[in-house]
């Protein structure tokens, strides 16, 4: 009889680890197993170069939300932003794509905006900045091309 309780003693703690494996990653991971409470908006750039898939949107250094999707529309890259329900972002909002620090990732920057209309699901912000491809400037000051 002590065996069969030791065995459910084991596999109840190996139950609770897995489950606490399976929370870590959804959390470190960013996952969503059930879609948020978030509404869309696009942006349209010359060029998304690093910007990935997931990568985190902010305003004011604070995230609210995450890049959804990176399409090509005619000449163009449109990004989709998933935005956190309950943050306004006006039609005069201004999307960039930002690195953090010389080599790190990329993000995308918000500036919200404030007057004007807010922009519903499905919007799109106009004024855009791409980021700066630090491979084509060091390739630039390389070869004598800096103006």
């Amino acid at each position: 009889m002590e065996r069969g309780k030791l065995e459910f003693v084991v596999g109840v703690f190996v139950l609770v680890g897995i489950l606490c494996m399976g929370y870590l990653a959804i959390k470190l991971g960013k996952l969503e197993l059930v879609g948020g409470d978030y509404y869309e908006l696009k942006a349209d750039f010359s060029s998304t170069s690093g910007l990935k898939k997931g990568a985190s949107v902010e305003i004011a250094g604070v995230e609210v939300g995450r890049v959804k999707e990176i399409t090509l529309k005619e000449d163009q890259a449109q990004v989709v932003l998933a935005i956190q329900d309950g943050i306004p972002i006006y039609n005069d909002a201004i999307a960039s794509i930002k690195t953090r620090g010389i080599i790190g990732e990329k993000f995308m920057g918000l500036s919200p905006g404030g007057s004007g209309d807010v922009l519903s699901n499905g919007g799109t912000i106009v004024d855009t900045e791409s980021g700066i491809d630090l491979e084509q400037v060091i390739s630039q000051f390389i070869h004598g091309n800096v103006e």
